[in-house]
């Protein structure tokens, strides 16, 4: 089957960069939009193809949700031989679980429509929840970043700097990046209020002295980070505190509030197109999305390229 790389609007460039890696030509989706803000995809040129759909599920999400839903269908009926979702950023992971009576188990029902859809394997980098394979009625490649924002991050800071996990749930993240740059770890505990206003209320680890990384798999608003970074300096770390995560969704005001933070560098990969941002320190995931896909297309394994969890 002939390898096609399907564009979709969340992030062309991304997509077009893993395209050029593969040497193969961009399949641009057309996106007719409504007035009353329904989406139409139409797919061409993918018939009896191995095609690959492009599209992170950030910001806004429930549009970009629909139109890889949409897309997915459009290239089914177009004749797809084989069809993966590239889903660098994959949105609802964060709804696992239920935290009380009444809640959606959103991971679940978006993995279940992308199947429905057409999906026939999902391709994510660096999910928030491990247990995405787990509902997933597909096969799930998680692949992981970390490897390559631990190589560059090191560059940038000094060789005394401890990691630091912002919350307990990052505290394994905080152990991978370690283990790659020979660093001790240190946790900061903290209490979530509601979903943008977060208290940090202890540290676990020695910071006095030293400069801090801090790590986490997403930054949405900020207010983790800029909780953990007020108790790093409030236990002695200096202020040359970097922080790296996988995927910037940078919503609200988070950009001013982790300006006003000691951040002294702030490295995120280019899993979700920046608009708001564009002097971050950015990894690109195109070579490691264009290493999975061309495995994938050739049935090769991807064993080195996977998040071991």
């Amino acid at each position: 089957m002939t390898l096609r790389i399907v564009t979709g609007t969340a992030n062309p460039v991304l997509a077009d960069a893993i395209a050029a890696a593969l040497y193969a030509e961009p399949v641009p989706p057309v996106v007719e939009r409504f007035p009353d803000g329904e989406l139409r995809p139409v797919v061409n040129d993918v018939r009896g193809s191995d095609v690959y759909l492009v599209q992170p599920t950030g910001p806004p999400v429930n549009e970009h949700v629909m139109e890889l839903l949409l897309s997915l269908d459009a290239c089914r009926r177009a004749g797809a031989g084989r069809i993966t979702a590239v889903v660098p950023y994959f949105g609802y992971a964060r709804q696992d679980r239920r935290g009380q009576a009444g809640e959606a188990i959103g991971v679940r029902v978006v993995a279940d429509a992308l199947a429905s859809a057409g999906a026939q394997r999902l391709v994510v980098v660096d999910p928030h929840t491990v247990a995405l394979e787990a509902v997933c009625a597909v096969p799930v490649e998680t692949l992981t970043a970390v490897p390559a924002l631990a190589a560059a991050v090191g560059e940038r800071t000094p060789g005394d700097a401890v990691v630091v996990a912002p919350d307990l749930g990052a505290v394994k993240l905080a152990k991978h990046y370690a283990a790659l740059l020979s660093r001790p770890v240190a946790v900061v505990a903290k209490t979530r209020l509601t979903g943008r206003s977060v208290v940090a209320e202890e540290l676990i680890g020695d910071v006095d002295g030293r400069s801090a990384i801090v790590v986490d798999d997403m930054i949405s608003t900020g207010g983790t980070i800029e909780a953990a970074v007020g108790v790093l300096l409030g236990r002695g770390a200096t202020p040359e505190i970097a922080v790296v995560a996988t995927h910037g969704l940078f919503v609200d005001t988070a950009m001013a509030r982790l300006s006003r933070s000691a951040i002294r560098s702030l490295l995120i990969t280019d899993s979700v197109a920046q608009s708001v941002a564009p002097a971050l320190d950015t990894c690109s995931v195109a070579p490691l999305l264009a290493d999975a896909i061309g495995r994938l297309h050739r049935d090769e394994p991807l064993d080195d390229l996977l998040a071991h969890t």
